[in-house]
């Protein structure tokens, strides 16, 4: 499709660039994935080849598609704050002496999952008619922890007009209000410019005792969730609060976006996924049938597909998108079909079933798979109206020519080879700041990034 041709939905999926220091560190806690493949050598650009990739596929079928640049890895000031000192190469050089695995955190590459940079609200819901932006605190993982403020900055240099967007800060930074963005939100409606009904999922109380998982730390409470919808102005009768299943964090499930996803009025998920299913599907159908637009849910049975095998293929870390006949697309990790009892079971349950779901598609993204994040963790989901979209700052839509500069950059400036021992060299430090001077005048962004506002 040319880049003239009209595109199809008010959704954007802003993908997030992988960035020149990706590497196999370990670092999340309770996620699979990321601990089996901890110490393996990575291999940088094709992990941003991959997501450019998938990104072109969607915008060659006319989906909106947005680009959201890397954070500034490795993160010195980070090492200085802890007590370290002297020129990059002495930090760099102490940090993998002294502290090898602070050294992993301040180069970790995990916000290229922009699903936790933020949770976003559209002005269809909102009572003053803005889109409502809160950065996530991201506080459950240090290395995550540090992405917020960079966030910030970038998220309000491109949404950036206050006529249309409004900016609220990150939750305070402590256990009880840990926030990890849209990856534990999402938005059902009809239309996507309509009045639509906001799913908040926690894992646990942080006030009050409840069931919470034994094996691995919550990472959403739901006193963050609650904070959230205050801040953009939402109502109960608009929202639901859901927990998630303990059983399934424990199983590998650490954010509610590996067990379900949902797309205007269909919610796909696991059996597994929520701690009191019938109460959350209750509350969901009585506020879609509020707004005239009745809720259309596709279970997936564990007797179907396993829950160990579900976190495995990342089947439900799928983007479910919306066609311009009304029909979806469901966008699963090539790791889905490489399994044929999974792509069995989902082709049946899926494209057998009553359902919008009409085409099954599998995108290979397992450089970051092997990080532990599939295709919705690598995207923040962005509604916006035509005026809206036409007050974005920056080049961040992407066409054709923007992904050829892209390809061409990334070519350019990444490593295809980056062991942990790596992440010591001080030339890496170098490569990283050129490269993101360069990307921040390819897409039109500005000073952003600390070492361009020091």
């Amino acid at each position: 499709m040319s880049d003239s041709a009209p595109k199809m939905t008010g959704e954007i999926n802003f993908d997030g660039l992988v960035g020149p220091t990706h590497n196999y560190s370990g670092l999340a806690h309770g996620n699979l994935a990321a601990s089996r493949h901890e110490g393996m050598v990575s291999n940088p650009r094709e992990a941003a080849l991959q997501g450019l990739a998938k990104m072109k596929a969607l915008h060659d079928d006319g989906f909106l598609q947005g680009v959201l640049p890397p954070q500034q890895r490795p993160d010195l000031a980070a090492l200085r704050q802890l007590g370290f000192s002297g020129s990059p190469s002495q930090l760099l050089g102490a940090a993998a002496r002294e502290a090898p695995a602070l050294l992993r955190a301040v180069c970790s590459a995990a916000g290229m999952w922009t699903a936790n940079a933020a949770t976003i609200t559209p002005s269809a819901d909102a009572p003053d008619g803005r889109v409502h932006v809160t950065p996530a605190n991201l506080q459950s993982s240090f290395h995550r922890s540090l992405e917020t403020a960079t966030t910030a900055r970038v998220l309000g240099h491109i949404l950036g007009d206050e006529r249309h967007f409004a900016h609220h800060p990150a939750l305070p930074a402590t256990p009880a209000f840990a926030d990890e963005g849209a990856a534990n939100h999402t938005r059902l409606c009809g239309e996507y410019g309509a009045e639509g009904v906001q799913l908040y999922v926690y894992g646990r109380r942080a006030f009050e005792q409840g069931p919470e998982p034994q094996r691995f730390r919550a990472r959403q409470t739901l006193e963050a969730s609650r904070a959230i919808a205050r801040q953009h102005g939402l109502t109960e009768d608009r929202c639901v609060f859901a927990q998630q299943h303990p059983e399934a964090i424990d199983a590998g499930v650490f954010h509610n976006d590996v067990i379900a996803v949902g797309n205007g009025p269909v919610l796909l998920y696991h059996e597994r996924a929520f701690l009191d299913e019938e109460s959350v599907l209750d509350g969901l159908r009585e506020r879609m049938d509020a707004l005239g637009e009745p809720l259309r849910t596709i279970r997936v049975p564990e007797a179907a597909i396993g829950l160990e095998t579900a976190v495995n293929t990342y089947l439900f870390n799928s983007q479910l998108l919306t066609r311009p006949d009304g029909s979806m697309t469901l966008i699963v990790p090539s790791e889905c079909e490489e399994d044929p009892e999974v792509w069995q079971a989902i082709s049946s349950l899926i494209l057998e079933g009553h359902n919008p779901i009409s085409e099954l598609r599998a995108h290979d993204v397992k450089q970051s798979m092997r990080n532990g994040g599939g295709p919705a963790c690598l995207r923040l989901r962005v509604v916006l109206s035509e005026q809206e979209r036409a007050a974005l700052q920056g080049r961040v839509l992407l066409d054709d020519a923007l992904h050829a500069e892209l390809v061409a950059w990334v070519e350019r400036h990444y490593r295809d080879r980056l062991a942990i021992g790596d992440l010591a060299d001080p030339a890496l430090v170098e490569e990283s700041r050129t490269a993101l001077d360069e990307l921040t005048r390819i897409m039109a962004l500005g000073s952003v990034y600390p070492f361009q506002l020091s």
